[in-house]
Formats: structure tokens, sequence, C-alpha cells
């Protein structure tokens, strides 16, 4: 028995040694892979070598990142889902995070007064929208960003499942220390790589920051009004439109199957409003957005808060891809100005499952032929409303979103 002990106990210390040693080689390989790949692209592009030296001076690989596909190894889908914005909606509306956007948004709105309306006035996207993206994105600037941008990007450009957009942006990074557009200091990034108050991505910072303030810089990390006018540029150039709202929360009949879900089925709102589809609030639909195309928005399927959107809610989606990112912002600033109260509907206890779980499903759906966006593990329309389309098909109630019973139903 003490040998069985001994026994396993050198293969423990042995395998922490080859694990120690594979990664210094990792480390060594990174260490090349920055200056033979990154470098060439960041000279190219006006990097000077003082400026690249400096950036990554002490910089290795951070493994805690999410996503990461070290050298020999094969992509896998991640078990738990650690971005909020794709896990349980409930979760990502909890009070905290809804009231505190919402009542220092409110003060913000006295503050910049004459900023969000010069914005708004310039780009058609209104100043409590802009407020909700930059309460969500960074506390109003009062949260602390801890990252240092080169290792994070320089880890996700060398091993991630996205290396080649992550070292666009490691590229782009070193352009903005080049220019010195930012204090070294400054250039510190969320987990993904995204920076300043707005937190855009570098390449987004050099495509759509403006100077808010007058003084000839745009500054993302300390000028509240450059912050504010590059939100708005940033939503204006992706197409936002002016005099149309983002979305109503709406009652959704039995009648009205959720598997019609997607920006792809949209139709107008007057066609939804014929369906039986109506405002939680009692009030009928503004009548200039009656002619306008809507889109069926259920975020947990029939477990939760509907919704008709407009073009303007997947704009907000070009900020962060996430529905449920889209919606805080919409709702939040619809509260901020309009002192609208909680959605009407409850979210239901959905979405705690393993992502590992939700792709076993997706895949199962794939295989008979549906389009559920890719097997991510991450529940989307796509994957939503497929599951609704086979719940349909196999007799059950459709409810469009994916829960544990049905790993085992789509996979005998």
């Amino acid at each position: 028995m003490f040998r069985a002990i001994f026994i396993f106990a050198t293969l423990v210390v042995l395998s922490g040694s080859a694990f120690a040693q594979d990664r210094a080689s990792v480390e060594r390989q990174f260490q090349g892979w920055l200056k033979q790949t990154v470098w060439p692209q960041a000279k190219a592009k006006g990097v000077s070598r003082r400026t690249f030296d400096k950036a990554f001076k002490g910089v290795t690989l951070n493994w805690k990142l999410p996503d990461l596909v070290p050298p020999g190894t094969q992509p896998q889908t991640p078990k738990r889902q650690r971005q909020a914005e794709f896990g349980s909606p409930g979760k990502y509306f909890n009070r905290g995070s809804i009231d505190g956007a919402t009542s220092v948004g409110r003060q913000m709105m006295q503050r910049h007064a004459s900023a969000l309306a010069k914005v708004e006035q310039d780009t058609g996207v209104p100043g409590r929208i802009i407020l909700a993206i930059w309460g969500r994105e960074s506390g109003y600037g009062r949260v602390s960003i801890p990252h240092d941008v080169f290792q994070v990007l320089g880890t996700k450009g060398f091993m991630s499942t996205r290396a080649d957009y992550f070292t666009k942006e490691l590229v782009a990074a070193l352009m903005i220390a080049q220019a010195g557009h930012a204090p070294e200091s400054a250039m510190k990034s969320s987990w993904a790589g995204a920076l300043g108050q707005p937190q855009f991505m570098p390449t987004n910072f050099l495509e759509y920051a403006a100077d808010g303030d007058g003084d000839g810089r745009a500054d993302i990390w300390g000028s509240e009004d450059d912050t504010i006018a590059s939100i708005g540029t940033y939503l204006d150039r992706h197409g936002w439109v002016s005099g149309r709202d983002w979305g109503f929360e709406v009652t959704v009949p039995s009648s009205v199957s959720c598997t019609l879900e997607g920006p792809d089925q949209g139709q107008s709102i007057a066609k939804w409003e014929k369906m039986g589809i109506t405002r939680v609030s009692g009030r009928p639909f503004p009548k200039h957005e009656l002619k306008g195309e809507g889109y069926l928005l259920m975020p947990a399927g029939r477990s939760g808060p509907a919704f008709i959107v407009t073009p303007n809610f997947y704009v907000l989606k070009e900020y962060n891809k996430s529905d449920l990112y889209a919606l805080f912002v919409g709702h939040v600033g619809d509260r901020i100005q309009y002192g609208v109260g909680d959605f009407s509907a409850r979210w239901g206890a959905v979405g705690g499952l393993y992502r590992s779980d939700v792709a076993v499903m997706q895949r199962a759906l794939e295989g008979q032929g549906h389009d559920v966006g890719g097997a991510d593990g991450l529940p989307g329309f796509k994957t939503r409303r497929s599951i609704g389309r086979w719940q349909e098909g196999t007799g059950r109630a459709a409810t469009c979103f994916p829960e544990a019973s049905m790993k085992s139903a789509l996979t005998p």
C-alpha cells in the first residue's frame, strides 16, 4: 500500500514537472511568435521597435483567460459559461446592475445634458442609449479595468479560438501606443482586450473614437465628453435609425409560435399586432412605428419576457453580440429617461445548463437538419427556435429554450 502511495506521488510530481516544462516550451513559442509574426505586421503599420519592445517588456502568457487553445491541442466547448451576456437571463438583469446603471445614469444625464444633446443632434442616437452603454461597459468610468492589454491580446492572438481576430487587435493596440493616444498607464483592458470607458476594442478606437470636447484628441480614458461622442459615433456608423425606438415588451399569445423569433423573420409591427401581439403597458404601438419592420425576441423562450424589437436593437448588438446585452441597454435607457419599471413578465429558472451540454443538443439538432447557428453552447435565437421547431415536430409544446431533459431526448 505504501509502495502504491509512493508511486502515485512520484507520478504526480513528474506530471507537474512535465506540465511546467510544457508551459515553458509554449512561453518560448509565444516569444518567437511575437518576433516573427506580430513584429512584421506592427512594423508595416508604422510601429517603432522601441514601442514594440516597451509594450512586451516582461509580458508572458496569461493562462487564466478563457477559450485558450495551446499549441498541439484542439478547441473544445467550455463546460461552464463564464461570460454573463450568454448565461442565465434572470441573473443578467440583477437588481444591483439595473438600479446602479439607472441611478447613476440619471445623474449623468443632468451633468452631461449639453454633450448628450449635441451627440443626439449629430448622430440621431438618444442620450439615454449612450448612457446605458456607458453604464454597462464601465460603470460610467468607475469600474477598475485591470489587465495589461498587450498580455491579453498577445495571449489570445497566440492561442485562442479566434487567434486571427485578436492578432489584428493586438497590432491595433500597438498603433494606439505608437500614436500616443493614451498614456502608458491607460493601456489596461478587460479580459477580452477592450479599452477605456466605452470599452472599445483597439480597431474600434482607431475607427470610431471621437473628440467630444473640442481639444483635438479622442480620449476615451479620461474625457467623459469624448466617451459620449465615441459611443454615439459607433452606433451611428453601424446604422442607428433616427426616430425609431429599440423595442417594446409585449404579450405573445399561445397562437403565435415562439419559432417565429429572429431578425430574418421580420414583418411590419402592424402585422405583429394583427396576430394578437400587444404591448404589456396596454398602450398601442406608436403610429410612426406601425409600418416599420419589427422582430420577435424571446431571450428565454416561453420562460421570460417577450419583445418586438426594431432594427436599432440589432445595432445595439453590434456593440456586443448578446441579445441580453442589447436588451439591458434598451431597458436601462428607458428607465433613465422615462422611469419605467421592471419587465412585466418574470424570468424563469432557465439558463443554468453547462455550455457543453447545450453544445451536445445543438449538434443533435444539426444532425436533424436544423440551423442552430453553430454548436458553440450558446442558446442564440437560431438555437432557441430550432428547439421550438423540434418540440413542435415531436408533438411537444414549444418552449424555445434548452432544458436538461432535452439532452437525453435528443441523443437517445
